[in-house]
Order: C-alpha cells, then sequence, then structure tokens
C-alpha cells in the first residue's frame, strides 16, 4: 500500500484511532469532523489542544507513531518549535493539535456544521481562554 494513501474502508476507523492516541495522550477539547460531503482535501479534520508546546509534540509523535504502526506516515507536517500548533496531513485525516489561545485565536471548529461531531472529548480546556478581538478592533 502507498504510504501516503489511506483506504477508503479503513479511514474512519484510522480516524476514530487518532482520537484515542488524543485522549491516552490528555489531548484538551477533542474533535472529530466528518467532512467527506464538504471538504477536497481531507474526509476528516481532528483538531484538539495541548497544554504546551511540549505536550502538543507528545501528543504528535504518539500519533506519528500509532499511524506508523498501521504502515502509514505523514504526507506533510507543519509547526515550528514557537508556533503553539501542529498539523500532521495524512491526505484524507487533517490533525491540528494546538494550545489554547492559538485554537480560540484561528477557531478552527468553525469552519464546519456542528451536526459533522463524529466524536467531542478530551477534559475542556479552562474557561479562563483570551477572548477574540472584536472585528473593529476594539478589545475593551
Amino acid at each position: 500500500m502507498n504510504q501516503n494513501a489511506l483506504p477508503k474502508k479503513d479511514t474512519e476507523a484510522l480516524a476514530r484511532r487518532c482520537v484515542e492516541v488524543c485522549e491516552e495522550r490528555k489531548a484538551s477539547d477533542i474533535l472529530l469532523f466528518d467532512v467527506r460531503e464538504n471538504s477536497i482535501l481531507a474526509d476528516f479534520y481532528l483538531v484538539c489542544s495541548g497544554g504546551s508546546m511540549p505536550h502538543i509534540r507528545a501528543i504528535a509523535e504518539n500519533l506519528r507513531l500509532a499511524m506508523g504502526a498501521e504502515g502509514l506516515s505523514a504526507r506533510g507536517q507543519d509547526g515550528l518549535p514557537g508556533s503553539r500548533w501542529m498539523v500532521l496531513d495524512y491526505s484524507s485525516i487533517m490533525i491540528h493539535i494546538l494550545d489554547p489561545e492559538m485554537r480560540v485565536f484561528y477557531r478552527l471548529e468553525e469552519l464546519w456544521d456542528e451536526r459533522k461531531i463524529l466524536y467531542r472529548g478530551g477534559t475542556p480546556v479552562a474557561q479562563s481562554r483570551p477572548k477574540p478581538l472584536k472585528a473593529d478592533g476594539g478589545g475593551h
């Protein structure tokens, strides 16, 4: 099997395995979206939060190990050490791991319909997250 191509019938099972890894690594606010009808980039989007950059890297590394055990490698990865987020691209599964502040800033979960959520879990991040600035620039 091509290491970058996921078999269609197994894609959802692999996405759910990624959720398990995120749960095992104590990721917060885990959301798995089924976007097969809405996206040409991926079939599933997984969004979760890590409490620090070492935590984010640990989640990403364990995802890489789990997918590697399935014979798959990421076709792309992004996120510099100081960026406070990482993205792993497994073709049909796109995984976003962000710290809580970056998650509020990017608001990725607003890209998809809430009815497309297949899984919601992980410990919620404390409600003390910073509020995004208003569109008029007035954050006061």
